[in-house]
């Protein structure tokens, strides 16, 4: 199992995934967006998402968590 965390306080600008679908490394699950810049947040495994905890719209805190993902 992987968590995939914020690594700053940011918008969730677009949520790109849902949970159930099957990630590769390096594919891009959100964007957050941050002082009008936007940053992808990329899985770190490859595997199924057993949860994506956010929502287009919502807060997220640094080191908030994002995607659980059940690695394969």
């Amino acid at each position: 199992m992987a968590e995939v965390r914020s690594e700053m306080t940011a918008n969730v600008w677009k949520v790109l995934v849902a949970q159930g679908d099957t990630v590769a490394d390096g594919d891009t699950l959100v964007i957050l967006e941050s002082m009008k810049m936007e940053i992808p947040v990329i899985a770190e495994a490859a595997g199924v998402l057993s949860s994506v905890a956010v929502a287009e719209g919502d807060a997220i805190d640094e080191d908030g968590l994002i995607a659980v993902i059940d690695e394969a």
